[in-house]
């Protein structure tokens, strides 16, 4: 569904592109190259060995209790309640989860009204998590590298009005900005790599792991893993600081760890072998991802190895409030 106004004009989103030094939009929006949705999930990808050694992933070590938190879409109403609910925020918005670790799978923005006072609000825990002793970990989804490649379809035009004040911080953004329709000036140049809010993003991991959990927006499989995880990491952080002219192929790609549903839609044999056999090279124990939602709430797949935690609790799906909580090897849905 498009709920996008003042839309980048396709000439003007590739002189943006030419401007920023050939940016690489993702040619979708919810799905690449279709409309939004769940979709299929992606035909299963091309193993790695099963015999190969376990292959680097930089991890935090496990926290005694962990709370991971699915989509959030813009809905800051919702992103407060899921953070209550988890224990970190108390109703004025203060964290007061000491050393409890927060991580949050991606798209927090786009669908909803209320992008920048999540993305604000996130920033802001951060570092009042961090000086008690505990951490919010704000990961990259699908709609933040959207944005950053300057797809808007699904930005509200509340949530253009909020970025208006933002000013380009890439001098050869300026002109270019100038054949963009008003509403969406602003919002291009908080999210143009090297803008205000791209810096921010850059800080947010595609993937992320802590003991033996890795999390993801979307899904990791065994050629991210031999492509390199930590690769794909700092190649999108690179270009999202302006610092390189494209992000990662592979991100982009329909089974790239923020696209891929292999495992989050309806997993079968197949799926599930390859879950295990990118969980063995990476010595961890499951996987929890966002990206497609649950209309049943929170679920297992594959034996446990795979935890779908999207359940729309935002405004725009009107899912439930829930969250994952992991201490240890127990896993806990918690709910409102």
């Amino acid at each position: 569904m498009w709920r996008a106004a003042f839309p980048l004009r396709g000439l003007v989103q590739l002189a943006l592109f030419a401007v920023l030094g050939g940016l690489s939009a993702c040619t979708g929006c919810d799905r690449p190259g279709t409309g939004g949705g769940p979709g299929a999930a992606a035909a299963p990808a091309a193993s790695v060995s099963a015999s190969a050694p376990a292959l680097a992933m930089r991890s935090s070590p496990a926290p005694a209790r962990l709370v991971a938190i699915g989509d959030l879409h813009g809905d800051l109403a919702a992103t407060r309640k899921v953070l209550v609910l988890a224990g970190a925020i108390d109703a004025s918005d203060a964290w007061v989860g000491g050393k409890l670790v927060i991580v949050q799978t991606g798209d927090a923005i786009d669908r909803g009204d209320d992008d920048r006072a999540v993305l604000d609000l996130l920033e802001r825990l951060k570092g009042q998590a961090a000086k008690a002793g505990g951490e919010l970990v704000a990961m990259s989804g699908n709609h933040e590298i959207m944005n950053a490649s300057f797809d808007f379809r699904y930005v509200t035009p509340p949530s253009f009005r909020t970025f208006a004040d933002v000013k380009p911080m890439n001098p050869g953004v300026v002109a270019a900005l100038e054949h963009v329709d008003a509403p969406a000036r602003g919002r291009a140049a908080a999210f143009a790599p090297g803008g205000t809010y791209a810096t921010m993003i850059s800080r947010r991991p595609v993937m992320y792991r802590a003991g033996d959990t890795v999390f993801v927006h979307g899904g990791i499989l065994p050629k991210h893993i031999a492509y390199g995880i930590d690769r794909i990491n700092d190649e999108t952080r690179a270009w999202l600081l302006g610092e390189k002219s494209d992000p990662p192929r592979i991100l982009l790609q329909e089974d790239g760890p923020i696209w891929s549903r292999m495992y989050s839609a309806s997993p079968g044999r197949e799926e599930c072998a390859i879950l295990k056999e990118t969980l063995d090279l990476l010595g961890a124990k499951r996987m929890v991802m966002g990206h497609t939602p649950q209309r049943s709430g929170i679920s297992a797949a594959c034996e446990g190895r795979g935890w779908r935690i999207d359940v729309g609790l935002s405004k725009f799906y009107g899912g439930p409030t829930q969250a994952l909580a992991i201490e240890g090897d127990t896993v806990t849905v918690l709910k409102e």
